[in-house]
């Protein structure tokens, strides 16, 4: 399932990191790396802040939407 259809709280490890060459580069820099655990902190409007390694991330529902768990 996408990244962006889980619940706060909740922690899920990627599956797989879809998207453009460029965009996937982007999020595996950012640590969405295949088997990395990933906890949802809080959904808004305009996508998803999760914790990733020891860092709080915001992303938009497009590129949260590229992330699978």
């Amino acid at each position: 399932m996408p990244l962006l259809f889980a619940t706060p709280g909740q922690e899920v490890k990627v599956a797989h990191v879809g998207g453009e060459a460029d965009v996937k580069k982007h999020l595996i820099d950012l640590g969405f790396n295949v088997g990395s655990p990933v906890t949802v902190i809080q959904k808004i409007d305009t996508g998803i802040i999760v914790k990733v390694k020891d860092a709080r991330i915001a992303i938009d529902r497009s590129m949260a939407s590229k992330i699978m768990v």
